[in-house]
């Protein structure tokens, strides 16, 4: 529904950079949801949509935040982050673009970095979806911070209890700190949301430079 409808927007006013936009993200979200036959294709198809989002309106803050973020998905973490950077000094002042380089510091193995991007994107939208939270655990959690990243992922399946990515960023908190009795509750709380869920599959397509610290902990927590 949301891709026809961004499509009909389209239609009627093929200069409407949001529509592109909007459009662009029905694509990260098959790839996320598992809906994508072709995850590459997928991403190919949001960067040229997104890139025409920066065509259409080269001051479109957020644009540049997910065109990096895409990147960062695909493993070009030194353009996803100066993408990212690009859109925080067009518009500091927004909570998006300081989530999104908060993301491509952390997919590119820049955590310490990433943790106070995530700080500020919270202070600027001091009601924000789960996301803003488990990604700032996850940064806690790869610079050794436990009791920290424990703390925000657990606020995030508090806020969001059927967001399976939270989920994951607690299994793995928890596998981390050496919570194994927590750990292999929470990969359960995984399954019950996906029960085909595949760590496998996940690592065999994942970009992120931290990928074996990531996939440890989760397949120590009983996750395959």
């Amino acid at each position: 529904m949301g891709r026809q409808l961004a499509l009909e927007a389209i239609e009627l006013d093929p200069q409407y950079a949001m529509a592109y936009r909007v459009l662009a993200t029905t694509y990260l979200m098959d790839v996320l949801f598992g809906m994508s036959k072709s995850p590459k294709q997928s991403y190919a198809t949001r960067i040229k949509l997104l890139q025409k989002v920066i065509e259409l309106d080269d001051s479109y803050a957020e644009a540049y935040g997910a065109l990096g973020f895409t990147y960062s998905m695909i493993g070009k973490h030194d353009k996803a982050v100066e993408l990212a950077e690009q859109g925080v000094s067009l518009n500091p002042n927004s909570a998006n673009t300081h989530l999104m380089l908060a993301h491509t510091f952390r997919f590119s193995g820049r955590p310490e970095e990433a943790i106070p991007e995530y700080k500020k994107a919270i202070r600027l939208n001091p009601i924000p979806p789960a996301l803003y939270f488990f990604g700032l655990g996850m940064s806690f959690s790869l610079v050794g911070q436990y009791g920290e990243a424990i703390k925000w992922c657990e606020k995030a399946v508090r806020q969001e209890p059927d967001n399976l990515f939270a989920h994951l960023a607690l299994t793995a908190a928890y596998s981390m700190s050496g919570r194994e009795k927590d750990a292999r509750a929470e990969a359960t709380e995984v399954l019950r949301l996906n029960p085909k869920y595949s760590l496998d599959k996940a690592e065999k397509r994942s970009k992120i430079k931290y990928k074996d610290k990531w996939f440890e902990a989760l397949r120590k927590a009983g996750l395959k």
